[in-house]
């Protein structure tokens, strides 16, 4: 066996322990990461593909034709014997993954004012959002036993972390599963502005795709925090867009997280004479609220 896949706690431990497995050396073989997971307490894993380096066989001179001897008799000198040449192992390509050039929103033709109407409350976001309020392609619909996946992945976190919450499947909607957060240490999930909240969500979801891969995402909700900023933000967007209405010009909110974005469409979408519409890119995306044309 010249070859084999090791998960470990880092590199360094996957490599020794795959030495060990195929009898060489770690200096004799070459790593490559195939997956890389760091856990919320610390506790991380990776996995690799150990192989290893084989030398090739040295490349054998060609033997030298045989010199005729000299006009004296004498033979000719031997030419110095030539080292045999040995090739270095190729150096494992390291595959380079480049970003797709960011698509510009231009639903329409208008551009909305730099100056809101009003701005909404600023709300800590993940510098990465894993949802987005325009979904694409066939819809996902949460079925009891993924919100249930969800429910236990999260109970898994409070649990490692030794603290008293519990965890309860509140509401099912399309894609979406809100998991309601109360006892003890539940006060401690939400943070300055839903910053711990907002984070905990983010992890989940990022932990839910890896694993379930069904694209079902988790909306977390602690002592009925996102509840209390649903109402909120309904009647702030609200408001704004009966300003839109009468003055007849778009309105900007400032960037909001894409489960946050989702209140502002839905609170605005059976309003007659006003369409709503997201543009720029996270963790910058705005809803804009606009007459309807």
């Amino acid at each position: 066996m010249n070859s084999l896949e090791i998960t470990a706690k880092s590199v360094d431990e996957a490599r020794k322990a795959a030495a060990e497995k195929l009898g060489v050396a770690p200096d004799q073989l070459t790593v490559t990461v195939l997956d890389e997971t760091k856990g919320l307490f610390g506790k991380s894993s990776v996995r690799i593909k150990a192989e290893v380096i084989e030398a090739k066989a040295p490349v054998a001179a060609a033997p030298a034709p045989a010199a005729k001897p000299a006009r004296g008799g004498r033979a000719p000198k031997e030419a110095p014997a030539v080292a045999p040449v040995v090739e270095a192992p190729a150096p494992t390509p390291v595959a380079v993954v480049e970003e797709a050039p960011a698509k510009k929103d231009n639903r329409r033709g208008k551009k909305a004012p730099e100056k809101s109407v009003e701005k909404a409350p600023v709300e800590a976001a993940p510098a990465a959002d894993v949802d987005s309020e325009e979904t694409t392609g066939e819809e996902v619909v949460a079925t009891p036993q993924q919100a249930e996946q969800l429910a236990a992945l999260l109970r898994e976190l409070m649990d490692n972390a030794g603290l008293q919450v519990n965890v309860k499947i509140r509401d099912v909607s399309g894609r979406y599963v809100t998991l309601g957060l109360d006892g003890k240490d539940a006060a401690y999930m939400v943070g300055k502005h839903g910053e711990v909240l907002n984070a905990l969500q983010y992890l989940v979801n990022i932990i839910a795709g890896r694993k379930y891969a069904n694209g079902v995402r988790a909306t977390l909700d602690a002592n009925d925090y996102r509840r209390r900023r649903e109402e909120t933000l309904t009647a702030l967007a609200v408001r704004i867009a009966e300003q839109v209405k009468e003055r007849g010009e778009e309105a900007v909110l400032d960037a909001l997280p894409a489960f946050e974005r989702r209140v502002v469409h839905k609170a605005l979408g059976e309003i007659s004479g006003i369409s709503t519409y997201s543009e720029g890119e996270e963790p910058n995306r705005r809803v804009v609220i606009a007459p309807a044309d």
